[in-house]
């Protein structure tokens, strides 16, 4: 058993929450909604899919029933991972967007919006194979409180409405866009009731008739209708052809625990190749929130992303498997490049051959789940399928244009994800039993929230809502940084001085992710149940009983 501290040294309006069934959501509604399954019997699978159904609705601004997802669901005994990220039209190629998008420094250009950003979406099928696989309750009972949100309405939160007035001169002209989202001619505000009736039809639809209606039948028609209309590639039989996969997590062990993520496509790799490069170093030796630490958290990273951006495509892809990028051998080598006196620009190293949002849920039965899905950047493409509230994520963004690439843009495939559900485990007895169920939605934050939540955790014993509230740093793509305004100016100044190029940014929503923490507090008392955390920096809750 782990003894945190349990005080928490740092600004926020949240406490830890402790019971034996709990719901940590990115919202208040749909963590109720979960709870109003566990509380009719349902077990943590059922609460999950119900709650995400509610979020669609509640925070539209971040996913959508044309979105995607991933999960990891601890049974009881044993972990299992769902990749429900959709593949690519069959029809796209680097041709495809070349003939309608023409060149743009030798390479095909890539839309940012719209339909041809559209992959098939996989969190329908996620929530089937779930509910499939572990699910206790009739799939229909799970819609119902979704259909409820949607057809009487609810006053929209601040956060998300605050995201919505963002996205709306970007997306205002997209199909379908403004008839949904902007149903006054803008953004709503604050506390404004607003209803989605397409969005209960779908529901109550996908409730009648399984879940596989959405790939099958009128609901896909329509997808596929629209898309024809608009000049895409998605068709009928891209959506008929499409199943979410279960897969093995991989992991990494550090500081006598072992962390799990989704293997690529997704980016979870890059946690664990930054905790393995860690996990060289005396971490506990240096105090939490000064240079010394971040410094070399910073640095872990940076090394992690050099070889993600690299090498992390469709399995089916890559040159050099997860197993090679995190072979213990390589990430000592890897962790030799650090300076703890200097910020490194890093190369990715050579390997032996050989939008979003994030929910936790747990109950007293034992099962954990750790659940994501997404429309990515924030509502997506901002195509909206008429009279069905179905908003379609953008990931073929997440695609490269550059035929040399293993995350070339191919038809059937899936592109490089951002969206990471993690869960940490103990081995004891020759077992491994479970600890958390954890994850930070949030583009490229969410290894990094990954990362900076367990060292603080693991290394300095910070209980979850202390870990969850601290401040927190990004390394982005150019390996600049974005610290948090309630970074200490010490230690900002500090990392300066050791040459990393700094941008405070004050907007932590945008850019410091939000994350959802459910810690099981003792494996040998199960009436103890568990401790629970939710991010200061969005609407949410952990709630439990």
């Amino acid at each position: 058993m782990t003894r945190f501290n349990w005080q928490n040294p740092y600004p926020t309006p949240r406490l830890p929450v402790f019971a034996r069934n709990i719901v940590s959501t990115s919202h208040p509604l749909a963590a109720q909604v979960g709870l109003r399954m566990l509380w009719k019997g349902g077990n943590a699978v059922d609460a999950a899919i119900a709650a995400a159904a509610a979020i669609t609705v509640v925070e539209p601004v971040s996913c959508g029933l044309g979105g995607d997802a991933f999960a990891l669901v601890w049974d009881g005994a044993k972990l299992h991972g769902l990749n429900a990220s959709g593949v690519s039209p069959a029809a796209w190629n680097v041709d495809y967007f070349k003939r309608k998008y023409g060149e743009e420094n030798g390479l095909a250009k890539q839309p940012k919006r719209g339909w041809d950003t559209v992959t098939v979406p996989g969190v329908i099928a996620g929530w089937e194979a779930l509910h499939a696989k572990f699910g206790s309750l009739p799939f229909g009972d799970l819609m119902e409180p979704a259909i409820e949100i949607a057809e009487r309405g609810h006053a929209v939160a601040s956060i998300v409405a605050y995201k919505w007035a963002a996205a709306v001169p970007e997306l205002k002209d997209q199909p379908g866009f403004a008839d949904v989202f902007m149903p006054r001619g803008r953004a709503p505000d604050i506390s404004e009731l607003v209803r989605f009736p397409g969005h209960a039809k779908t529901l109550r639809k996908l409730a009648e008739q399984g879940p596989r209606a959405f790939y099958e039948g009128e609901i896909a028609e329509r997808i596929a209708a629209y898309a024809k209309e608009g000049g895409a590639a998605l068709t009928a039989t891209d959506l008929r052809n499409y199943q979410a996969d279960w897969v093995e997590p991989i992991s990494k062990d550090y500081r006598g625990h072992t962390v799990h993520e989704i293997p690529p496509n997704g980016q979870g790799i890059a946690a664990l190749i930054a905790l393995g490069i860690l996990d060289k170093f005396d971490v506990n030796a240096l105090t939490v929130d000064r240079i010394e630490s971040q410094h070399l958290q910073i640095e872990a990273m940076k090394l992690a992303f050099a070889d993600v951006y690299r090498y992390v495509a469709d399995p089916r892809s890559m040159e050099v498997t997860p197993e090679q990028m995190l072979d213990d051998a390589y990430l000592t080598e890897r962790a030799k490049l650090i300076d703890p006196k200097k910020a490194t620009q890093f190369n990715f190293g050579m390997p032996k051959a050989g939008g979003t949002i994030y929910m936790s849920v747990a109950d007293e039965r034992g099962m954990m789940v750790s659940f994501i899905q997404s429309n990515y950047m924030g509502f997506g493409s901002g195509v909206v399928v008429p009279d069905t509230g179905i908003a379609l994520q953008n990931r073929g963004c997440g695609f490269s244009m550059d035929p040399k690439s293993a995350n070339v843009v191919e038809g059937g495939k899936r592109p490089f994800h951002t969206i990471i559900p993690a869960f940490l485990t103990q081995e004891v007895d020759g077992k491994h039993e479970a600890v958390m169920s954890f994850g930070v939605m949030g583009g490229d934050m969410q290894p990094q929230g990954h990362l900076q939540s367990i060292v603080r955790m693991l290394d300095y014993g910070q209980q979850p809502q202390a870990a969850c509230d601290a401040p927190r740093w990004k390394v982005n793509h150019d390996f600049t940084i974005d610290i948090e305004s309630t970074l200490s100016a010490e230690t900002a100044r500090a990392l300066e001085g050791l040459g990393h190029t700094i941008k405070s940014v004050d907007d932590p929503y945008m850019d410091f992710g939000s994350g959802q923490y459910i810690w099981k507090l003792d494996r040998n008392d199960p009436e103890r149940g568990y401790v629970a955390a939710s991010d200061s920096r969005r609407d949410g809750l952990a709630a439990g009983f």
